[in-house]
């Protein structure tokens, strides 16, 4: 039962990072599932078993969550914008009284009480993902790339920076790609790959598998190194650590309600009737969220002495 209820984590992992401005380190971490997602990653080799029987279960959530809900998601976003809004706002802050006693068992792990830093580091990661919530960021950026040294080398780094997105809380790939430019490249090379493909185009198709192959990798590196680097705070300042990912989470809803337009929908008659049915539906989700980060999952699988201290 233990891997029915990672795979049911993953699933709404997965179509988290269907949402604008959600992304799925968010729903990791609401889930309460976040740090010991990171251990399993960096410490694939030295504690295989475990870590599969965490991954596996994850990815294949996760996978059913992006193939099978992007049409239902996509109406959803588009004729309930304002209801969809605020069910993820709800799946995300029902995870926060997990996150909240993970903060202060680190604190008591590290026999420290919470001090300026804490607080400078809460607000200098709200405020960067505030900014990610309403930044400008349509219209502009590299629209199509070609074979070659440089375009190969690019889209290996924009691979590396999405694998930020996937890994660290509060920030969503596909906004952290529009604004560093890169968004409609990517899209134009996904697309340019399934058509050639759709078509048994080769002579086009190998441009597009190059293309495609160098992303990936820079995704696969991203996700191992930021994975590493995480994995050394929580080791090593975890009180500080979940600080950081507290700001990340808690503005998190600003930039699914700034990224979805969803408040525009209060406009016109019926206004109270439709907030209520809105901010019900994010206390259903609250509820939602707080069940599945309360049950035993694969997670239980990790060495007690490998857990990070805030899960012990």
């Amino acid at each position: 039962m233990q891997y029915i209820w990672m795979a049911i984590k993953g699933l709404f992992i997965g179509i988290s990072n269907i949402i604008p401005g959600v992304s799925g380190g968010t729903m990791a971490v609401s889930f309460g599932i976040y740090d010991d997602v990171i251990h399993a990653f960096t410490h694939f080799r030295k504690e295989l078993k475990p870590s599969l029987k965490i991954i596996v279960p994850l990815v294949i959530g996760a996978l059913v969550g992006v193939a099978g809900f992007s049409i239902v998601i996509e109406w959803l976003l588009s004729s309930y914008t304002l209801y969809t809004a605020f069910a993820f706002v709800g799946l995300i802050l029902g995870g926060l009284p997990i996150l909240r006693k993970s903060f202060y068992k680190s604190l008591e792990a590290e026999k420290k009480t919470i001090g300026p830093l804490h607080f400078v580091l809460f607000i200098i990661f709200f405020l960067i993902v505030t900014w990610m919530g309403v930044a400008e960021v349509a219209g502009g950026g590299v629209q199509s790339v070609s074979l070659g040294i440089g375009p190969l080398i690019a889209l290996f780094f924009v691979g590396l920076v999405s694998a930020a997105a996937m890994v660290i809380p509060g920030v969503s790939g596909s906004l952290l790609m529009l604004i560093i430019g890169y968004y409609y490249a990517v899209i134009y090379t996904i697309n340019g790959f399934t058509e050639a493909l759709s078509n048994w185009n080769f002579e086009a198709l190998v441009p597009f598998t190059i293309l495609l192959i160098s992303y990936a990798l820079g995704m696969v590196a991203g996700i191992f190194l930021i994975s590493k680097v995480i994995d050394y705070f929580f080791k090593t300042q975890p009180g500080f650590t979940y600080t950081s990912i507290l700001g990340l989470v808690v503005a998190s809803p600003i930039a699914v309600i700034a990224n979805t337009n969803a408040l525009d929908d209060l406009a016109g008659p019926g206004t109270v009737i439709r907030l209520i049915i809105a901010l019900a539906l994010a206390g259903g989700c609250y509820a939602l969220t707080y069940a599945l980060g309360h049950t035993k999952d694969s997670t239980e699988e990790i060495p007690e002495d490998s857990k990070p201290v805030s899960d012990r």
